[in-house]
């Protein structure tokens, strides 16, 4: 491989590592966006006595992550595995509310 060569390929390896790290922002902030929201959701049910999981809106949202992943290109089982993380957090917070 020509020094031409391996200089074209470490610019490139840059400008997707600068893509990367931009997506990994967006993604943190994001996450933090939603569990503001879900914190608000958590307040809301505990103030109302009702449960901090909703099962058939667990199973709703899966769903449509699944869809959503599909058409995203990116492998569902992922998908689904990280929503059931972010999801399993979001119980946490909300059972905190309940105490």
């Amino acid at each position: 491989m020509t020094q031409d060569a391996v200089t074209r390929a470490a610019a490139i390896l840059a400008e997707h590592r600068d893509s990367i790290d931009r997506l990994d922002a967006i993604l943190i902030y994001t996450l933090g966006e939603r569990f503001k929201h879900t914190q608000a959701v958590g307040r809301l049910k505990a103030e109302h006595d009702l449960p901090p999981s909703d099962p058939a809106r667990e199973a709703a949202q899966i769903a449509r992550l699944e869809d959503l992943s599909n058409r995203a290109d990116l492998d569902p089982d992922f998908a689904k595995k990280l929503m059931r993380f972010v999801i399993d957090e979001v119980i946490r917070h909300h059972e905190q509310h309940q105490s």
